[in-house]
């Protein structure tokens, strides 16, 4: 089988969340299992200037954005043994960021056009299956249908990593930027609230539907959790199915990680006492092994649970914790952890910034990591915590629940703590009780083990999608 992987961005290259990592490590797993998977994405201006002298152009040619010709290249680079292709146009990509602009409806209308213009050139590799990610990808679909005759036996599936990103636009592009006519104005194609969305033509005109969890993928059927597309999904829900992420397990390896302050094991979980010391010097909060620190590393906005945390944050710092913050996100959450942090700095350290360096030492250092999230497609954070033996506490929705199972005093089972109310007081309650639990060496040891052992490598979820694409086929 070969499979044209198209996401807008990929670890190493650009990476914002957790679309990054997928777009990386899944066709890399597909690949052990002797899949022609290959990744094309956008050549950025913020890509590093030593993969950028490593690529080689394959071919330059125009791209039709409505009534404009617009010039394409791609180019090509294999990385860690995964070919990569990029669409390369320095006006639309050569940007500090890869989404945010006033224009993201015209450069993505030009990046689905430019990707099928772009098979015509990769000679030897014509894809069986196109597997589009996200509303940045949503219009390759219709576009396939209406100007590819020639394509006509490739197959597509579409999956959605967060359905809350629409690429909401104006009706104008329909036929300003896409070149599609008034047909394509309805439910069944384009049209969402009063203009068009690239979402929906992922959602409509795809051979199949996957999300990232088998919880989001019943959630996202409900009004609640559908944004607006639970009818749609509700109508395709036979082609719709939920794989969770796995993460690289030698990208993130406790044993081998670079960016650590010592390496360790599940034989060798005192390792992370000492990662939890030079953490606590580095952030300045007081040195102490036995205290328990809870980590946090996210967005910080409102989809992450953090109303929650604001609504307890100071009663919750009455106990005897240390919590430590990294991200990025809305000012209000920025500058109330920062005047927090400032109040209780032997309780609180406040990082307002994205460092993946650091976030790495606090999944290294951390004994619990908090995820209080309203709603989480996968969730990537509590699967690099149990990585780290870091034990998640979680609210029981998406990718969360799906991955993290509460522990049960009775069997002694289970590898994190969870709560289903979207409630601060719950939140509390079981934050509350997994410090209890942290104090009893003989069962937190176990957990922390068993976490370290369990297996959410990509292994299984690229058997699931090999499995989805020959349904295709």
């Amino acid at each position: 089988m070969k499979i044209l992987f198209i996401a807008a961005e990929s670890h190493p290259f650009m990476k914002v969340g957790g679309l990054g990592d997928v777009a990386y490590a899944l066709p890399k797993a597909l690949r052990r299992n002797n899949i022609d998977s290959r990744v094309i994405l956008p050549k950025y201006g913020k890509i590093a200037d030593s993969f950028k002298e490593s690529m080689i152009t394959i071919a330059e040619f125009e791209v039709s954005v409505g009534w404009r010709k617009q010039y394409c290249g791609l180019q090509y680079l294999e990385y860690d043994g995964i070919p990569f292709y990029f669409i390369d146009n320095e006006y639309y990509f050569n940007r500090d960021n890869a989404y945010g602009y006033d224009d993201d409806g015209e450069r993505f209308a030009f990046f689905d056009r430019a990707v099928l213009e772009a098979i015509k050139y990769m000679e030897e590799f014509v894809p069986d299956v196109l597997h589009c990610n996200d509303w940045h990808t949503g219009m390759i679909l219709p576009l396939l249908k209406q100007y590819y005759p020639e394509f006509s036996n490739i197959k597509t599936i579409f999956t959605v990593h967060n359905l809350q990103y629409q690429g909401l636009f104006s009706k104008d592009i329909l036929k300003e930027l896409l070149s599609l006519d008034d047909s394509y104005y309805n439910d069944a194609a384009l049209k969402q609230y009063e203009g068009i969305s690239f979402m929906r033509g992922g959602l409509n005109f795809s051979d199949k539907i996957s999300t990232v969890s088998r919880t989001y993928a019943e959630e996202i059927k409900t009004s609640y959790y559908g944004e607006g597309l639970d009818e749609l999904l509700n109508y395709r829900k036979e082609d719709l199915s939920g794989i969770v992420n796995g993460i690289d397990f030698e990208l993130f390896n406790p044993g081998t990680d670079k960016d650590i302050y010592h390496n360790f094991d599940s034989k060798s979980i005192d390792g992370k006492a000492i990662n939890k010391i030079e953490l606590q010097k580095y952030l300045k909060l007081p040195v102490c092994s036995d205290v328990p620190m809870i980590g946090l590393v996210t967005r910080l906005v409102k989809q992450k649970g953090l109303d929650l945390v604001a609504h307890v944050l100071e009663e919750l710092l009455q106990l005897e914790i240390q919590l430590v913050i990294v991200g990025t996100g809305d000012a209000d959450y920025e500058n109330m952890f920062k005047y927090i942090a400032g109040k209780y700095p032997e309780k609180m350290s406040a990082n307002i910034l994205f460092d993946n360096n650091l976030a790495k030492k606090v999944y290294a250092s951390c004994d619990m990591f908090l995820m209080p999230s309203l709603f989480e497609p996968c969730g990537i954070g509590q699967l690099l915590a149990l990585r780290y033996g870091t034990i998640p506490i979680v609210r029981e929705t998406g990718g969360l629940k799906d991955t993290v199972n509460s522990y049960n005093e009775v069997d002694n089972t289970g590898n994190g703590f969870s709560f289903a109310n979207y409630s601060a007081e719950d939140m509390l309650y079981t934050i509350r009780r997994a410090i209890y639990y942290y104090y009893d060496k003989k069962i937190w040891k176990k957990m922390v083990v068993n976490a370290m052992e369990e297996d959410n490598s990509w292994t299984q979820s690229a058997k699931l999608y090999e499995d989805l694409y020959k349904s295709l086929l």
